[in-house]
């Protein structure tokens, strides 16, 4: 495979794709005060383009330096430095603005342009609801587009106030970092400057949103708090429920913290078409508005919002007041963020989710190991040359790898010396820009450790260590020798570095059958280091029923059991008392799957035996995903439709043998709506549909008729009639996206052509309708009808890259590779590609990704195909 271009030439590339190294130029002549910035959103209704003001006050190390601000707009009408105009057509080019021979000292500049609402959820989105036609807008900046609503240095450590004036429709609402204004009688909205912040954090929301309204009490303070939604969501808002896990996280945070929450007010906007799960915007949190929940949704919905809220609550300490200098430690920000919103669902007192620990062993962490085995692992302190490395890089390893590794780090130097170096750092770097570094710095002042091997060995390499138990028994049963074997796996080909072998703090635990009920009988915590590692056990030990390495999850590494511990876990794995040990043989056994070491036909016998007794639901939804992946994709093809038939039946009897109104009954339900293949099972489908066939205590709400609707669709039992009479049941943005991917996944080549020619060959589907229709595209009983745009991907792939925004483009790239074409000829097809098409670094590597999934599928269903 290729490399990545020299990055002195890459530092040549102007345009949008701002390098580090013309960041590191930039701060270091500019220091910038401030902005003011004048929108007039009066024509926000109708579309189009908006006229943005922008004043900045910036000052210059020396005379005769030159930079430049970046600006994506379709025009610009004036720039004015110090007083004096500047030629647009001349100084404005590549979405930047030309600064030369600026003078030393103080400097102003005047930027007037239009700039354009997109429909991508990037800069300034625009969205008309389908139920009251009314517009509604809202920001997203991160990594580089504010640039697309205002003249900015577009850059985290150049940090100013920001001072918003926007014009809006009469009626409407304007929602900004500082606490919103009363408006002036012609709508003008005029918002106090905010704290020095970056520019990617700052926001705007506007249009006719409805709102709830609280406050947190605490320390002598009162801080004011707001829920925002659209009214056609309104009636769905469980506002005292997001208030009360807002509240859960300002007492925990603020303890734990020892720093008063830095903003004036706390505002959670739900909003729509939204690409992420939500934005740290200071003060103003943008949130999917998938979050308000139409319909009934299981417990686990609710987990997963929590710790949205208390991620983005998280950032404002960590990412906001304090902010990282370049985007190489963007995972200071995300991984800091996810540690300490699990750690506060996990200990806050009154948390509804105490095993918030076991949810993460199970979701967060499998994400992280698929990601550390592709061919684009990288460091957690990841190294990025420019904004096109970054925004590829929200990945499970930016995220999750590292908040595994920082829950490693409190293991090794402690919880209270952990977070006395976290208030160390915030009252040391306050408003400011940081790296590594001072972080490390702050935690080795506390706890007394240095952190310099530890960093190096789990910061800056990448790869995951496994870890297997050796054990000898005598005759007599009991325990003769125990040691933990550490393994460095070969990093994938292509991938950067060199394997090696990491420090670990880790609890063994030893397990007995005790009636029927797996016990921990005893729990050995040590330092694993090197490639063996002896476990203390007393003389005399009798060999526990199941030895489990890295209990209570400290560590992250991918753990093998021994032989005897497998084979009692293949019958008791649901008899665990305790839901994350559970979760720890779960994920363990699904990443033998992925890695051809267990067959998927033995991992959905493992799974069939055990998951009738998993009590967790968020490890029961995880199991369902993980079956239906491992037969869609894992399993020998000759096998398949068999394995397919014996899950599809054992999820019916489980949705039959469900509690009445259960998240269980819910759970099951779906999952068999996801694979009903018989015509009886479509029958069953079909009649929930209809209301001629029920279990007692299933609500068959709106979410859930879409979801038997599709895949009756997907059948060809449901047609466009249909979908289209259900879309009259459900004429909001959710049922046109539901409607919408109902009709992609109707069997037929016009149906896929339409979708080809609405995503690949025109650009005017949004956001949230692409993603749809691409879901609904890919289904996995169509492989046939799917293959023959296998070539038509590889021929159009690079010039959509090209045309399209990157999240437009990456829905693109990502969701059409031919994932479910899993033969060597996919790998010959995508290998030509890539040595023909020289794609630039970041579409080259989502391909390569692509490419590895289905080079791990040929392995894994050659095993399973061995198994049989």
């Amino acid at each position: 495979m290729g490399v990545s271009p020299d990055e002195k030439e890459w530092a040549t590339v102007p345009g949008t794709n701002l390098t580090r190294e013309e960041a590191q130029q930039r701060a270091a002549l500019l220091t910038v005060d401030g902005y003011a910035i004048e929108l007039d959103l009066s024509g926000a209704q109708e579309g189009g383009t908006f006229r943005s003001r922008t004043t900045v006050r910036f000052d210059v190390a020396g005379d005769g330096g030159a930079s430049f601000i970046d600006l994506v707009a379709p025009q610009v009408h004036e720039v004015v430095l110090n007083g004096t105009a500047l030629d647009p057509a001349e100084v404005f080019k590549d979405s930047r603005i030309a600064l030369d021979a600026l003078p030393g000292g103080r400097n102003e500049l005047l930027v007037v342009a239009d700039c354009a609402y997109t429909n991508t959820g990037e800069g300034l989105h625009r969205f008309v609801d389908p139920v009251d036609k009314q517009a509604y807008l809202y920001t997203q900046f991160e990594v580089p587009d504010a640039r697309r609503v205002f003249a900015s240095f577009e850059q985290p450590d150049l940090k100013g106030t920001f001072a918003f004036t926007v014009k809006a429709p009469q009626g409407w609402t304007v929602i900004s970092n500082s606490p919103t204004p009363e408006p002036s009688d012609d709508g003008v909205w005029t918002f106090e400057p905010t704290p020095r912040m970056s520019s990617y954090v700052t926001a705007l929301i506007a249009g006719p949103y409805t709102s709830v309204h609280g406050s947190w009490e605490g320390d002598g303070r009162s801080v004011p708090l707001g829920i925002y939604c659209r009214p056609s969501l309104a009636e769905h808002l469980d506002a005292e429920a997001i208030f009360e896990v807002t509240r859960l996280g300002f007492d925990w945070f603020q303890e734990k913290f020892d720093y008063a929450y830095p903003f004036a007010k706390y505002d959670q906007l739900f909003v729509p078409e939204f690409n992420a799960g939500a934005m740290e915007n200071a003060g103003a949190v943008t949130i999917r508005d998938q979050y308000v929940f139409r319909s009934k949704v299981t417990d686990a919905s609710y987990e997963m919002r929590a710790e949205t809220i208390l991620h983005e609550l998280a950032h404002m300490w960590f990412g906001d007041l304090v902010t990282m200098e370049w985007w190489n430690d963007l995972w200071l920000n995300e991984s800091f963020a996810t540690y300490t919103s699990i750690a506060c669902q996990a200990h806050a007192e009154g948390s509804r989710w105490p095993h918030s620990w076991t949810t993460f062993a199970n979701t967060m962490k499998t994400w992280a190991y698929r990601q550390d085995q592709l061919p684009s692992t990288h460091p957690i302190m990841a190294e990025i040359n420019d904004l096109e490395d970054v925004l590829v890089n929200f990945d499970g390893i930016t995220y999750a790898k590292g908040a595994s590794v920082l829950k490693q780090l409190v293991a090794y130097v402690g919880m209270d010396e952990f977070f006395a170096g976290v208030q160390a750092y915030f009252k040391r770097h306050a408003w400011g820009n940081t790296r590594l570094t001072d972080l490390l710095g702050a935690l080795e002042e506390t706890s007394g450790r240095d952190l310099k091997a530890w960093s190096k060995a789990w910061l800056e390499t990448a790869g995951i260590n496994v870890l297997r138990p050796e054990i000898g028994v005598g005759a007599d049963g009991t325990v003769t020798s125990f040691a933990v074997r550490q393994e460095a796996p070969a990093l994938p080909a292509g991938a950067k570095g060199e394997p090696v072998l990491r420090p670990h703090r880790i609890a063994v635990g030893l397990y007995d059958l005790q009636d029927g009920v797996l016990v921990r009988t005893d729990r050995i915590e040590l330092d694993v280091d090197g490639e063996l590692t002896q476990v203390p056990v007393a003389a005399g030990t009798r060999r526990p029923d199941v030895i489990l390495l890295n209990d209570d999850d400290l560590s992250y590494a991918k753990v093998r059991l021994d032989e005897q511990s497998l084979a009692v876990v293949r019958d008791h794995v649901g008899d665990f008392t305790e839901s994350l040990p559970r979760a720890l043989i779960w994920a363990s056994a699904w990443d033998m799957t992925r890695d051809g070491e267990l067959a998927t036909r033995d991992y959905l016998e493992l799974v069939l035996h055990g998951i009738g007794k998993e009590s967790d639901i968020g490890v029961v939804q995880s199991l369902h995903r993980q079956v239906k992946l491992a037969l869609d994709l894992y399993a020998d093809p000759a096998w398949r439709e068999t394995g397919l038939a014996r899950w599809t039946e054992a999820a019916q009897q489980h949705l039959a043998a469900a509690p009445a109104g259960s998240d269980h009954q819910l759970a099951w339900a779906r999952a068999f709506a996801a694979t009903a293949r018989t015509p009886e099972q479509l029958d069953i489908l079909a009649g929930l549909l209809d209301g001629t066939a029920g279990y007692d205590g299933l609500a068959v709400d709106t979410e859930l008729r879409w979801a038997l609707l599709n895949r009756l669709a997907a059948t060809g039992r449901a047609d466009e009639k249909a979908i289209d009479a259900e879309l009259a049941l459900d004429p909001t943005s959710a049922g046109e996206q539901h409607a919408a991917a109902a009709k992609a996944a109707r069997p037929t080549a016009a149906a896929k052509a339409e979708v080809w020619a609405s995503v690949v060959e025109s650009d005017k589907l949004p956001n949230a309708m692409q993603e749809a229709v691409i879901g609904g595209f890919v289904q996995t009983d169509q492989r046939e009808l799917l293959a023959a745009y296998s070539e038509r991907y590889f021929a159009a792939v690079k010039q959509v890259w090209a045309d399209r925004s990157n999240e437009m483009g990456q829905q693109i790239v990502v969701g059409l590779f031919p994932t479910l074409q899993v033969s060597q000829a996919t790998l010959d097809a995508t290998d030509a590609w890539l040595a023909d098409a020289e794609p630039v670094p970041a579409l080259r590597r989502l391909v390569v990704e692509s490419r590895a999934g289905v080079e791990r599928a040929l392995r894994a269903q050659a095993a399973d195909a061995a198994a049989g």
